[in-house]
């Protein structure tokens, strides 16, 4: 492991997977990952971990990636993946879970069920409470962050604010990615406190 100024623990290669173990004061009962693009089959463009069966991928290779991740994280159960909209929507599991329903975030509070979302430029945020009984995973790309999504997925476990913790994953920055007008309008229009 490496440490690094992003808040986790490093880079970890496992199987020629990699992964980032996040850092963050969670309870030991609850663990946490995002996966990088390394250590999949997929093929050019979508070249190598592609875990996103809607880009036009070959379906056996994400099934294979999907699998691989599995493996190598040691997951209890297969993780719930999700429709993602750039809405606001939070889905409840359960380990019965099935389907691919339309939705930004999950939660769960059964012990072992797998809440994921997928990423590209848009920010992977992590949920728990203090007691590591309820957990969850948000999706939110720049119009789930200005329509709530965070909030939503805050809501949804129902526990107080202070109660909960979370993990902001990677994202792209101020300094490596420009926004558009339609992006900083949508959030100064929220709160003028934005501009800037």
């Amino acid at each position: 492991r490496s440490s690094n100024e992003s808040g986790n623990k490093g880079s970890i290669v496992n199987m020629s997977l990699e992964y980032i173990d996040p850092q963050w004061p969670a309870p030991a009962n609850v663990r946490a990952a995002t996966s990088m693009r390394i250590g999949g089959v997929s093929r050019e463009p979508f070249d190598s971990l592609n875990m996103a069966g809607h880009v036009g991928d070959d379906a056996a290779s994400v099934a294979t990636n999907r699998q691989r991740l599995a493996e190598v994280l040691k997951l209890p159960e297969k993780p719930h993946w999700l429709s993602q909209v750039h809405g606001t929507g939070v889905i409840k599991l359960d380990s019965g879970s099935v389907g691919l329903p339309e939705a930004d975030a999950s939660m769960t509070q059964v012990p072992g069920c797998v809440c994921a979302v997928l990423t590209a430029d848009c920010l992977p945020v992590l949920f728990c409470d203090r007691t590591g009984t309820r957990v969850a995973a948000a999706h939110a790309g720049w119009r789930g962050l200005a329509a709530g999504v965070l909030e939503s997925t805050a809501e949804a476990l129902g526990v107080p604010g202070e109660d909960i913790l979370a993990w902001l994953g990677p994202a792209i920055g101020p300094h490596s990615f420009e926004v558009g007008e339609e992006v900083y309008r949508a959030f100064v229009d929220l709160n003028s406190d934005a501009a800037g």
